[in-house]
């Protein structure tokens, strides 16, 4: 069973029970980014931003 949050401290929480309960825990944010993008999409969005496909916004 994968238990999804937005929380930094509950996703650092929640992982410490992943052995005993049978769970894992992960951002709800990758899980989308895994479902629309597929598995492959951190290495892919890395790619792109090291050739400058991404904007930068200065402030």
């Amino acid at each position: 069973m994968k238990v999804l949050t937005a929380c930094t401290s509950c996703l650092q929480g929640l992982s410490r029970f992943n052995d005993d309960a049978g769970t894992a825990a992960d951002y709800i944010v990758v899980e989308i980014a895994r479902r629309i993008l597929g598995d492959g999409w951190l290495p892919d969005y890395v790619n792109a931003a090291s050739k400058g496909g991404i904007e930068r916004v200065l402030l």
